[in-house]
């Protein structure tokens, strides 16, 4: 067999998996989410869409133009293909999160480019964009990636890969559907322009225009005063992952700045530019670290047409109580 239809073979055998394990775990996952994830998978093992043809992304948009391997939504990409996913699979249950890339070779590959300051980061989030994890796994001389885990909640979880093999050269994000059976209550998101975690009190502001790139401008206070103690944490003063709701598309978001040095602090504000290839409303997960603690911060906002007065992602009601972190 071909290795195109292998992949093919393989992406019909998963869709199949995850639509058993959803109903046997009495989850009650979006129908739209799961076609999502199917339809990705197919048109990833199938290099990507038809060029010219327009989608319907999970939320009902038209012009989701963009291949479910840029979006992160695919299992394989450019050769590279996210193999051997574990995890422990019961509630509590103590155990290790463990994956491996394969390369074009079909080798494991163990050369990688830091980013970030890491070779491998590992997103972890429930179909909710609830639960967030962003994590940092060891790689093994196998190459096989793994670090203690244990679930909290039960539902469907997509998990992330993003990378940069050194043979490649460029980024590349990898996912794939891992189930937790159990009771899933999920729940929906609603626009958070403002939110608070651990004492801090955590804002964006900002146009989120679909498909160009945005400025989008958080900014720390604790107890109505402005937090300058921002600490460097990968690479910049806040690390800030989009993802698409409905189908958690994953955005590339970068900070703005040079990489700061080691000791040097910052605040209140860290400015990122983000690029929505839709319409639609989005989750926002910042991570950032104050005296060696890292926390992390949900937030949700629209996009927006980009120029009426008054109209912008972060101008949401605030308060929202929907958890989108842990």
């Amino acid at each position: 067999m071909k290795a195109p239809a292998r992949l093919g073979l393989y992406g019909l055998v998963l869709v199949a998996v995850f639509a058993v394990a959803a109903f046997t775990a009495n989850t009650v996952v979006p129908e739209s989410t799961v076609q999502a994830w199917a339809e990705d998978t197919e048109s990833t093992t199938h290099q990507g869409h038809e060029e010219g043809g327009e989608d319907m992304d999970s939320t009902g948009h038209e012009g989701h133009d963009a291949g479910a391997g840029s979006l992160g939504l695919g299992i394989a990409q450019d050769g590279y293909q996210l193999t051997a996913v574990t995890a422990p699979d019961a509630l509590g249950a103590d155990g290790e999160l463990s994956l491996t890339v394969t390369g074009p070779d079909g080798k494991p590959v163990t050369d990688y480019e830091l980013e970030h300051e890491k070779e491998l980061h590992l997103i972890v989030v429930r179909a909710d964009g609830t639960h967030f994890r962003h994590i940092h796994p060891e790689r093994g001389a196998d190459g096989a990636w793994s670090i203690p885990w244990q679930w909290e909640a039960a539902g469907t979880y997509r998990v992330f890969a993003d990378f940069v093999p050194a043979e490649h050269g460029e980024g590349i994000t990898l996912s794939t559907a891992v189930q937790v059976p159990g009771d899933y209550d999920p729940a929906a998101a609603e626009p958070v322009a403002e939110t608070t975690v651990e004492g801090f009190d955590v804002t964006v502001e900002g146009d989120l225009v679909a498909g160009s790139a945005s400025e989008l401008t958080m900014t720390v206070t604790r107890d109505g005063e402005p937090v300058t103690a921002l600490e460097p944490y990968l690479g910049a003063f806040g690390h800030l992952v989009a993802l698409r709701d409905g189908d958690l598309a994953y955005l590339h978001v970068h900070p703005h700045g040079d990489a700061p040095k080691a000791g040097e602090t910052s605040g209140p504000e860290i400015v990122f530019e983000a690029t929505a290839p839709t319409p639609g409303r989005y989750l926002l997960y910042l991570d950032f670290q104050v005296d060696g603690q890292v926390h992390t911060a949900p937030l949700v906002i629209d996009t927006t047409t980009g120029g009426a007065e008054g109209e912008h992602g972060g101008g949401h009601e605030e308060g929202g109580d929907h958890d989108h972190g842990e």
